[in-house]
């Protein structure tokens, strides 16, 4: 008998999003996120583990993280994997502004510091490179300043409405 474990050997767990969507991924793998590691580690006994703040496209993408992230190496990367790894994750972070919001907030709930890390830096460079307008639109927020108070910030911290 082998004692090195194949990957169709490995343990798995299934993911189930709040549209329904189940995904099934390797325990090592899944456990990258905080959040499930307890829940298996504390006995969960469902067959599926209810994943209700993610939808499946979001959920999709974690699994497609977790694949290129998830499982500890053996060693050190080297120069050349790290530089890969950097390319693959400025691809990841390049999807649509809702998406990159909806990745931060999954990473948040599902405790996975490095996704939550990757993706507040984009998040980050799209403020700095935007003026306030532009972010209000981007993002959907509503501006709730008066006239009147958006011109006395502006005069008080012109700056930031560079």
């Amino acid at each position: 008998m082998s004692s090195t474990l194949c990957c169709s050997c490995a343990k798995k767990v299934t993911l189930r999003s709040s549209d329904g969507q189940t995904f099934e991924v390797e325990e090592a793998a899944a456990k990258a996120s905080q959040t499930i590691k307890r829940m298996i580690e504390d006995g969960y006994t469902g067959s599926v583990i209810p994943l209700p703040n993610l939808t499946g496209p979001v959920l999709a993408c974690i699994i497609e993280y977790f694949k290129k992230h998830g499982q500890p190496s053996d060693g050190c990367p080297t120069a050349p994997q790290e530089l890969e790894i950097k390319d693959w994750d400025a691809k990841f972070v390049a999807v649509d502004n809702d998406t990159l919001v909806d990745l931060a907030s999954a990473a948040h709930y599902l405790e996975i510091q490095s996704l939550l890390d990757l993706t507040c830096q984009r998040l980050a460079g799209i403020l700095t490179e935007n003026s306030v307008e532009k972010i209000r639109e981007i993002f959907h927020i509503k501006n709730d300043f008066t006239p009147k108070e958006e011109e006395d910030l502006r005069s008080k911290i012109e700056w930031a409405f560079e």
